[in-house]
């Protein structure tokens, strides 16, 4: 819960005009020093297609930005909002997030060039893969691969924290 709160993650329930289609959806704003410039939408119920929605015209943003701030010498990426907010607040690794494997721009670089160390966490599949690869393209990574068919959230629930700080070389 306290992750939830620190990320101001909301629920839906009474929308502004025209955004009805957000009603009963996890609210997950995207935060930067001057307040919130973005807000994506997933859903609660599996079944309910699409499983993300955000608003209409918006462009996509890097996620959990003022975790380079208080990163030190090191920062992790991962592939989603919740694997980032479950990276950084539960598991104790400051990270960034793209809101999917194809949503890396190139400027995001920049942003991460002086950091010592770069944590790619890949998601166990073919896009978590190839997202990892290509970051690695582009800066100096340290890609730690998941198991097959796991991304952060669900190896952090299924194994632990230490076991991811384990898999990244991070244990103290």
């Amino acid at each position: 819960m306290e992750a939830a709160r620190l990320a101001r993650l909301g629920v839906v329930v009474e929308a502004e005009i025209g955004h009805d289609a957000f009603i009963g959806r996890l609210s997950i704003p995207y935060i930067t020093k001057t307040g919130v410039v973005d807000l994506r939408f997933r859903s609660l119920n599996p079944a309910v297609e699409p499983k993300y929605m955000g608003m209409t015209g918006a462009e996509t943003k890097m996620f959990n930005v003022l975790d380079i701030e208080k990163a030190g010498n090191y920062i992790g990426v991962c592939e989603g909002e919740l694997d980032t907010i479950t990276m950084s607040s539960c598991i104790g690794i400051p990270c960034v997030g793209v809101p999917g494997a194809n949503s890396w721009k190139k400027h995001y670089t920049r942003l991460l060039a002086d950091f010592e160390r770069i944590f790619v966490f890949a998601d166990g599949d073919q896009p978590g893969k190839e997202f990892a690869n290509s970051l690695a393209r582009e800066l100096p990574v340290t890609i730690v691969q998941l198991p097959d068919g796991e991304d952060v959230n669900s190896s952090y629930v299924k194994y632990g924290a230490d076991y991811i700080r384990e898999k990244a070389g991070l244990n103290e």
